[in-house]
């Protein structure tokens, strides 16, 4: 009868292989789902932001498409820090007046971020005269209590206006009577964020017609 084999089990050395093959797997698979997490946050982010950017920009258009010209009143006026227009709303039976205003300003984390505020309705003169020396308060962070009323967008870096006059591009200043034939929106998007860079947005005046020169 031929003598029994001794089964023969691993060395020490081929488990300690073994052991250092499955953190190395281990490791790399983490890598990999941390990777795929990071992606998916970071997309989820950009996503966010991009929202936030195309839903602010509409309101921009829509408060620009509906810039109201009445008696002694100003359509628009820019300061360089904040732009206030007066435009028309409804209150789904009567046509009424509103101002509107965009400012940029530090948030209460010190983080330098866009705001848009409107007033209630307006239905006099008078009220329209206090509700636009709100708006250039409220832009001042001076008016607590019309912040109430304030809407907090994305953080920028900065933001200047252009309107479109006699065929160009040239920048924004003061207070108009009349509804300029174009405004240009530069936004600066600070650095570090989902989305970075500038960002630009024309508006032209529905009835606008572009003058071309006389042969």
């Amino acid at each position: 009868m031929p003598p029994l084999q001794r089964a023969r089990g691993f060395t020490l050395i081929e488990l300690m292989v073994a052991i250092a093959a499955m953190a190395l797997l281990a490791l790399m698979s983490w890598r990999g789902v941390d990777g795929m997490t990071r992606t998916q946050g970071q997309m989820r982010e950009r996503g966010d932001a991009v929202l936030t950017l195309q839903t602010a920009l509409s309101q921009w258009s829509a408060d620009l498409d509906t810039i109201a010209v009445l008696p002694s009143t100003r359509p628009i006026e820019w300061n360089g820090r904040v732009l206030r227009l007066t435009r028309t709303a409804t209150d789904g039976v009567q046509p009424m007046a509103e101002v509107v205003a965009w400012t940029l300003r530090n948030d209460a984390a010190g983080v330098p971020r866009w705001y848009r505020w409107v007033s209630p309705a307006l239905r006099t003169r008078g009220d329209w005269q206090q509700a636009w020396e709100r708006a250039a308060s409220w832009a001042e962070n001076g008016d607590t209590e019309a912040q109430g009323a304030e809407v907090a967008l994305m953080p920028l870096q900065g933001w200047r206006l252009l309107y479109f006059s006699g065929n160009l591009w040239v920048p924004a200043t003061g207070a108009t009577t009349a509804v300029p034939d174009g405004v240009r929106l530069v936004l600066d998007l600070p650095p570090g964020n989902a989305l970075a860079g500038l960002v630009t947005r024309d508006w032209v005046k529905p009835n606008f017609a572009l003058a071309t020169p006389r042969q």
